[in-house]
């Protein structure tokens, strides 16, 4: 009878152990990407009061006569399918579809997290709000390339610099479009203007001139080429500005049309004409080299008139805005009109997320059965997809969890009765002395 009574009290505190998990998933209901838990039961060892034996010639064999010692908790497991996803509209929110963890860092040891709900501190880091945690990535070179293959430390973190970074772009690369007249004569010019910026974000106007129209082509002419144009580049005004390269220059070449009107050329695949552009006081500012083309101009018989149609400078500009893409990369806006890739949030999967240890906060901590790390970007190699503007639900199963409150409550209350049950037996024992 005291097994019986031993019996029950175990199971009256596995049952505690479960009501106290259940209660914990209830009261998380609501809180960002939180995972549920399930608790495990495991019979106790029994104890065998006869052993199996197996049959003869003569009889068959007999079981084994063995009594249950009770219940114990075997463990707890984590639930990891997705959560639904609650659009929110902050830009720092995110939300992984799929598999993966943000990585955050209290800059001695790192911690993983599916809740994405981040904000920026006046550093301008992006911190996990609910533990202040700085979330990790790769940030971006000047020239917005990002390398995410560089290991991650705890001191990776991504930081946006709202009104304090700025950033410029030199020129190099310019376009040209528009057509010669066919029946101009050789002595007809032809000029147009664009800006241009240096490295400082410094601005230049350029002039092109387009004169002396040959026809025959001069040679060395490329095949099919039966009229061509010398041009020029001038900072400045032809007349008083700085000559910067033309078809003179090695390396460059006419303007070759064929009889059709259309552009031939003899440059390789790859190659365009090109002017450089240096200060006109040394040390000023690096000399820059502009590419020069000409994708879209054509000789008809129709006015002459070309137009610069695209550089890609930018003059001096401060970061107004950003925006996180689906695979993390953050890319900044600026006030002069350039967006340029500021850095890349990391994701981190596992091979038994299920192992980690939860550290409060909603963050997870690696563990010897969690498996090492693997970090990558969102979508690749696995990793789920980043939302920008929205935040994972918790997975809690209401119904499931309020059904199992019930199957808990009446398990307990079963346990319970079978200790008063064996406690009145010990009494009526009692009362046989009497």
């Amino acid at each position: 009878m005291l097994q019986a009574m031993l019996s029950g009290v175990a199971s009256i505190k596995a049952h505690q152990s479960r009501m106290n998990v259940i209660g914990n998933n209830l009261a998380n209901t609501s809180t960002t990407a939180y995972k549920g838990q399930r608790v495990n039961f495991a019979d106790m060892m029994s104890q065998t009061t006869q052993g199996a034996s197996g049959p003869t010639a003569t009889k068959g064999g007999v079981n084994p006569t063995q009594y249950g010692l009770g219940v114990y908790v075997g463990g707890t497991d984590l639930n990891f399918e997705q959560g639904g996803l609650m659009q929110t509209n902050r830009s720092t929110d995110l939300a992984i579809q799929g598999n993966g963890f943000f990585m955050t860092s209290n800059s001695t040891r790192m911690a993983y997290t599916r809740d994405g709900s981040f904000d920026l501190d006046s550093a301008g880091a992006l911190t996990h709000q609910a533990t202040g945690e700085r979330i990790l990535g790769w940030t971006a070179d000047s020239t917005g390339a990002i390398d995410s293959t560089v290991p991650l430390s705890a001191s990776s973190i991504i930081s946006i610099t709202v009104g304090n970074m700025s950033t410029v772009k030199a020129t190099d690369s310019s376009s040209f479009s528009g057509n010669l007249d066919s029946t101009s004569a050789p002595t007809d010019t032809v000029t147009t203007k664009m800006r241009v910026y240096d490295s400082l974000g410094g601005p230049h106007d350029i002039t092109l001139r387009v004169r002396n129209r040959q026809s025959p082509a001069l040679a060395p002419a490329p095949a099919g080429a039966l009229s061509s144009w010398d041009w020029e580049m001038y900072e400045g005004d032809p007349a008083t500005g700085t000559l910067l390269g033309g078809s003179a220059t090695a390396g460059n070449e006419r303007l070759y049309f064929d009889s059709n009107g259309s552009r031939v050329t003899s440059l390789a695949v790859g190659t365009e004409n090109a002017i450089t552009v240096g200060p006109a006081v040394p040390g000023l500012y690096p000399p820059f080299t502009i590419d020069v083309k000409f994708p879209n101009i054509s000789q008809l018989v129709a006015k002459s008139q070309i137009n610069g149609t695209d550089q890609n400078g930018f003059p001096s500009g401060t970061l107004e805005n950003y925006a996180i893409s689906k695979n993390g990369v953050i890319t900044g806006i600026f006030s002069n009109g350039l967006t340029r890739s500021l850095g890349q949030i990391a994701i981190a999967k596992f091979s038994n997320p299920e192992g980690m240890n939860r550290d409060g906060g909603n963050l997870f901590l690696q563990t010897n059965n969690s498996g090492n790390p693997i970090v990558g970007t969102a979508n690749e190699s696995g990793m789920g997809s980043m939302n920008a503007g929205y935040l994972e639900q918790a997975n809690v199963d209401m119904s499931g969890e309020m059904t199992d409150l019930i199957v808990t409550q009446r398990g307990f209350q079963a346990n319970t009765k079978i200790v008063t049950t064996v406690d009145e037996m010990l009494q009526e024992l009692i009362n046989i002395k009497r």
